[in-house]
């Protein structure tokens, strides 16, 4: 998840950061031609013209049922990352992570879904969410449809899985 997380903001702050070069020119600073576009590869995840598509972003937040004794929310924790593992699998989601500052924000997904409803759908399966020790807040999200391609990515970056 820590490592999903980095890789994320990572991605994010190189698109960022990047300054674009005509084609077949070398991008700033990177002395290596600019990659040129991949029509099939934006048809593939969906990309607008700017390399963008809707996802729905979640904000998982500290739920009013915490006081759960220690092995139940161990078991609560362990069916939630389940239930991460198998929308992921399923390409529903595309990042999920925690904040490590133990707050009332607890982590973020970002979900392929292309509403809010489909997202809350998806919500209501996560066990964590149906004890009332996580809830949910869903807002509509444009974002690089790139990170469609980051759980692969993770996947030759993790040793271990969660």
């Amino acid at each position: 998840m820590k490592n999903a997380l980095y890789l994320f903001s990572l991605l994010i702050f190189a698109a960022c950061n990047r300054q674009a070069a005509p084609a077949g020119e070398p991008a700033s600073g990177t002395g290596t031609p600019a990659t040129a576009y991949d029509s099939t590869l934006a048809a593939r995840l969906g990309a607008d013209e700017y390399g963008m598509k809707p996802y729905v972003m979640a904000f998982l937040k500290a739920g009013p049922n915490r006081n759960q004794d220690e092995d139940e929310a161990a078991r609560l924790q362990r069916a939630h990352l389940d239930n991460i593992g198998r929308m992921a699998q399923a390409g529903q989601l595309v990042l999920a992570g925690p904040f490590l500052d133990d707050g009332e924000l607890r982590g973020i997904y970002i979900f392929n879904v292309a509403t809010v409803e489909e997202a809350r759908a998806l919500t209501e399966t996560d066990p964590a969410i149906q004890a009332g020790r996580l809830v949910m807040e869903l807002h509509p999200w444009y974002g690089s449809a790139a990170l469609l391609e980051l759980n692969d990515i993770h996947k030759k970056l993790s040793k271990k899985g969660i």
